[in-house]
């Protein structure tokens, strides 16, 4: 983690001294997002992993919708393309947490 948050320290050396550029901003927000959500992930027990994963289909359409803006931009093909790759993964994430959250409730279901 200390090289992670090295190169973050660097991104916003770099940010404060030459002013706000965008990729750095975007690096930079990147970083902290990784950081955190591996942050967050650890400290969660497996027993928690599936109820949590019902609440986390919600953030996950979020992600679906920023992918479907980002594929439509038309700032180029390159950037289409990664939308476009965007939409795929952020589909398959919230179909994914659906059907393990269903899958969750069915053994609660009394017979």
């Amino acid at each position: 983690m200390s090289g992670s948050l090295l190169l973050l320290s660097q991104a916003v050396e770099m940010t404060v001294s030459t002013g706000p550029n965008p990729f750095v901003i975007g690096l930079t927000i990147f970083a902290l997002a990784i950081f955190v959500g591996v942050e967050i992930i650890t400290k969660i027990p497996p027993t928690l992993h599936t109820p949590l994963m019902s609440g986390s289909n919600a953030i996950s359409g979020i992600t679906l919708v920023g992918a479907i803006l980002a594929a439509g931009d038309g700032h180029s093909r390159f950037a289409e393309f990664l939308g476009f790759i965007a939409v795929i993964l952020a589909t398959v994430n919230v179909v994914g947490g659906f059907l393990v959250t269903h899958r969750m409730l069915e053994k609660f279901k009394r017979k």
